[in-house]
């Protein structure tokens, strides 16, 4: 019998995706320290409770910047819409603690804000009126400036391709604007602004830099302080297990909300295209301040600040060993990619060739790796390694194969592929469903083997989804904090792990220079994204 070289590749490929996923759940069972009943009787509801209040906050504030913001500069024209269309989703490249870092910084005592008083106005006692942004609502505030972007480019994306039926709709009912936006025209996007939402959702449980900084304790930072002040993995794993049991049970909440609603016309026959309306007067005036707010706060405050502090305090950009921050993040951001995207193209095209229901479920299992917070893969690969060593390498006679995974770029890597294989794989996938199934007939009718059609005809059209996924993978790799964190080999810093350890210690004013540095590879990143993400067929 013949073997689809194909199919078990991709077979190979989705189970190894697979693996760290599992041990999370097989974790579950497995016994516990003392550590578990102390927490139990003090901390455990805390950690609870500050996950859901953080949680539902972050999602309200979220929801009504990315909507609100989304909703104007879809609809209207205004001073500068064209420009915060795109400059919005700049927000991405400022990771949520760095954003902390920056406001606290700017409203603490003796911060920048005093400073700016006392230029403008002298000597004086200003401390007492500066409000201070820490806690609780520092970290709503960090995550949702950092996350709201998920919402406003789906919801964009979703009222952008919206009829003018709905709008012309509203207004034979009677509808005033506003009641066609939250009658008509939300509804219409709620798939769209729900998966934005579920994104900031598993951003926001996953966390760990920022909520860490604020000292909030969250399920998130329960499993650090598991593992690594109390050693215990197995009550690590218990957590992971609940959050994303939570992670989970939302989704399925959702859908179950949705029912058998309809959110999209049936031909495309019935689609209007829809015009802007141009505002003026105040109008105007209100939607350029709401647009500019959004964008001064979430990413021309974060970088000014890290550049007013580079400046300040130069030695800073003097004692930092930037050529080997730069080489160190740039070499995981390439290493990983390349291996990302040769076994994404693999295992879609496996897929594509051997419409095989197991294998489709298996794909679809091993894509759930991004809705799990990096801490939790990294203590799940940790847990698997180490169960690994001692129960199948040892019992062989072969040497301890911990040095080589734990604490190395090859572990990071791995636990980097199953993190972000779900971009990957669906960024891959959408190009494919481009491709009609009638290619691969003419092209194996011409004589080319599945191998030439992968090589010679599906990849060079693939050339622009292989581009918009490598770049989305470079972005979330220099921003990734906890894999890194936990994985990296001794004295192997990135921009991300570099600014959390100087932040960590106090040092706010040594975390500005790979602060800046990090928001200024994230943005270049973004701008070369954004004509992909962001098109636009009516201006």
């Amino acid at each position: 019998m013949r073997i689809n070289f194909w199919y078990i590749s991709s077979l190979i490929i989705s189970t190894f995706v697979i693996i760290p996923i599992l041990t999370v759940f097989s974790s579950f069972f497995e016994d516990t320290s003392n550590y578990y009943q102390i927490l139990k009787e003090t901390f455990l509801l805390e950690y609870i409770s500050n996950s859901i209040i953080l949680l539902t906050s972050v999602l309200i504030l979220t929801f009504l910047i990315g909507t609100g913001a989304a909703y104007l500069v879809s609809f209207y024209k205004f001073p500068l819409s064209n420009f915060f269309k795109w400059a919005l989703i700049l927000s991405f490249a400022v990771p949520p603690y760095i954003y902390a870092y920056s406001l606290t910084a700017f409203f603490e005592n003796y911060g920048t804000a005093y400073s700016i008083f006392k230029n403008l106005f002298g000597e004086g006692n200003y401390n007492t009126h500066i409000p201070k942004f820490d806690g609780m609502i520092g970290a709503i505030l960090s995550l949702s400036f950092s996350l709201f972007a998920y919402v406003y480019i789906l919801a964009r994306a979703s009222f952008l391709y919206q009829s003018q039926n709905f709008i012309d709709l509203g207004k034979n009912l009677g509808f005033t604007k506003f009641k066609t936006l939250y009658s008509i025209i939300l509804p219409a996007a709620r798939p769209a602004i729900v998966a934005g939402l579920s994104l900031v959702a598993m951003e926001t449980l996953a966390e760990f830099g920022a909520v860490d900084f604020f000292s909030i304790n969250t399920l998130t930072t329960g499993i650090y302080n598991s593992w690594i002040t109390f050693d215990d993995l197995a009550f690590a794993n218990q957590l992971s297990f609940f959050l994303l049991l939570f992670i989970f049970s939302l989704f399925i909440l959702e859908n179950l909300s949705r029912n058998r609603a309809k959110y999209h016309f049936n031909t495309r026959v019935d689609f209007k295209q829809k015009q802007k309306l141009q505002l003026s007067g105040s109008k105007s005036f209100l939607a350029f301040i709401f647009c500019f707010f959004i964008f001064f706060l979430s990413f021309l405050f974060p970088l000014s600040q890290m550049l007013y502090w580079t400046i300040k305090f130069p030695e800073n950009l003097f004692d930092l060993q930037i050529i080997d921050l730069l080489i160190n993040t740039l070499y995981l951001v390439f290493l990983s990619s390349f291996f990302l995207i040769i076994f994404a193209l693999i295992s879609n095209y496996g897929n594509r060739v051997s419409k095989n229901k197991i294998l489709n479920i298996l794909s679809t299992l091993s894509i759930s790796g991004y809705a799990i917070p990096g801490v939790i893969l990294a203590v799940a690969f940790i847990t698997f390694i180490a169960w690994f060593d001692e129960s199948v390498v040892k019992n062989l006679g072969f040497f301890s194969i911990k040095k080589i995974f734990i604490g190395s770029i090859l572990g990071l890597v791995f636990v980097y592929f199953v993190r972000f294989y779900s971009l990957a794989f669906n960024g891959i996938k959408s190009g494919y469903e481009k491709i009609n199934l009638s290619v691969d007939e003419s092209s194996y009718l011409l004589g080319y083997s599945k191998r030439k059609t992968f090589m010679n005809i599906h990849i060079p059209f693939l050339r622009n989804s292989l581009l918009f996924v490598c770049i989305l993978i470079s972005l979330e790799i220099v921003r990734e904090l906890p894999i890194t964190l936990i994985l990296r080999p001794f004295n192997f810093e990135t921009f991300a792990t570099s600014a959390y350890i100087s932040a960590s210690e106090d040092l706010l004013e040594a975390a500005a220079v790979p602060s800046l540095f990090l928001i200024l590879i994230a943005t270049s990143f973004i701008i070369v994204t954004s004509k992909y993400i962001l098109k636009d067929n009516n201006g």
